[in-house]
């Protein structure tokens, strides 16, 4: 079967009118919580380094840097937007993909919509093509293409922002093909050892693939051709998933309901900013904080009880000299965060706060550990299980099954829009609430010019 063309080819159809009410809404949503994270990773030192970079290359001033005062060209404004959307780790996800859509897709959006005029509408549908196009090739390598030691933010994540960038210029579907085609040979290789050791470059991910898919679009429509059978492969045995993966891909999930159920409505939400593996202890431990009166001083021990995976991706502590990255992927240093401040939002990835040597020592008591359990029930479950053993021989416990965020458990349209004041910070309150009014009635848009410079 043809995957990669059937993808395309319903990508290229898909217009508004066919989009249900609820994908309408949840793609709402999903720009709200976007902005919200772009204020939220202008908090960090490294992306102000990414910012004056991107500004200091100059050139047109076709669409807006986010947050930043300035425009520039198409790629360096999704290059950063790309990056705002990744940094703060708050950023929306699919659990069955291990991949973060909004990352590519939304910036790819905006730099490509500023530049043509495409109306709210037209924005609403490259959305929900650029996030069936990123997650499908997701979902059938996941959790192997990550094993295999790839970050599906990057690399699924441009044939996401291909797609959406190609739907903007209303191409047709051999086109479209073409973009996807392109889009594989571009991607970025998104190394998970980045990652792992906490390397700040791992904050661009979202914007290079938000960068590379539109030029693959670009490339498309001048004519470059790519294999059409990028996603699958062919005889040639130099497919994506043939050699992006240590295992043998789901080919089903790419094509599974296409138009019937679009995985928007799969993707989850973050109320803290940690890798979402770290979010049952999070909650476990926010929950803790707040129905107790705990001191620092009165802990004994922490232990956390979760899933495999889990134990693999966040279950270090913070090494000596770490990065936010490296606190972003520890659960010690979440849940000691989460104890001493009550929160876990930008302030918790400072320079200053990662440094703080009781919040470190803290940490160096919690213990995590992989559960039978917990681990026999994922995927379908991400649980994690706090203990926290006081020195007067109390103990406290709270375990969370399905984090706050999931569709399961759903962060509402009042808790987005709460996320997105508080990522805001001191900004303009009503210039806020008009961002948000916008973004409610996006489909009413004649462009996104406003838009834009209000954020």
């Amino acid at each position: 079967m043809d995957y990669t063309r059937r993808l395309a080819e319903f990508c290229t159809e898909l217009t508004f009118e066919k989009i249900p009410e609820d994908v309408l809404h949840k793609t709402k949503l999903c720009v709200l919580d976007y902005i919200a994270n772009v204020y939220g990773s202008l908090e960090l030192e490294a992306v102000n380094s990414v910012a004056k970079c991107i500004r200091a290359l100059g050139g047109s001033d076709q669409a807006t840097a986010l947050g930043c005062g300035f425009r520039t060209g198409i790629q360096n404004a999704a290059f950063l937007n790309g990056t705002t959307a990744e940094a703060i780790e708050a950023q929306d996800g699919l659990r069955f993909g291990g991949n973060h859509p909004v990352c590519a897709v939304i910036p790819a959006v905006f730099a490509m919509a500023e530049a043509g005029r495409n109306s709210g509408k037209e924005v609403i549908a490259g959305i929900v093509a650029g996030y069936e196009a990123a997650s499908r090739p997701a979902a059938a390598m996941h959790p192997y293409h990550t094993l295999s030691g790839f970050l599906p933010t990057g690399t699924c994540g441009t044939f996401g922002a291909a797609a959406a960038a190609a739907k903007l210029m209303r191409v047709d579907a051999d086109c479209m093909l073409n973009a996807f085609g392109n889009a594989g040979y571009l991607l970025p290789i998104s190394m998970a050892e980045q990652l792992m050791g906490g390397y700040t470059v791992k904050i661009v991910q979202g914007g290079q693939a938000a960068s590379a898919g539109i030029m693959a679009a670009e490339l498309a429509r001048a004519g470059i051709t790519g294999c059409p059978q990028v996603l699958e492969g062919s005889e040639l045995k130099g497919g994506f998933t043939q050699i992006a993966l240590r295992a043998e891909p789901k080919f089903d999930r790419i094509t599974e309901g296409l138009g019937e159920h679009f995985s928007i409505m799969d993707i989850y939400f973050k109320p803290y900013t940690c890798c979402r593996h770290t979010h049952g202890s999070a909650q476990a431990a926010m929950e803790l904080a707040r129905e107790n009166d705990i001191s620092p001083g009165d802990v004994e021990a922490i232990e956390v009880d979760t899933y495999g995976v889990g134990v693999i991706a966040v279950g270090k502590g913070m090494p000596a000299n770490g990065t936010f990255v490296s606190a972003q992927f520890s659960i010690p240093y979440v849940v000691a965060a989460c104890l001493m401040d009550g929160k876990l939002g930008p302030a918790q990835l400072t320079e200053k706060r990662i440094a703080d040597s009781s919040l470190i020592e803290l940490s160096k008591l919690v213990t995590v550990r992989m559960d039978d359990e917990l681990n026999r029930v994922y995927p379908d479950k991400t649980p994690s299980r706090v203990t926290i053993r006081l020195k007067n021989g109390r103990s406290l416990v709270r375990q969370v099954d399905i984090p706050k965020g999931d569709p399961r458990d759903p962060m509402d349209t009042p808790q987005i829009l709460g996320k997105l004041r508080e990522f805001a910070g001191t900004r303009d309150k009503a210039r806020i609430e008009q961002i948000a009014e916008m973004v409610m009635d996006l489909e009413k848009l004649s462009s996104l010019d406003e838009l834009a410079s209000l954020i």
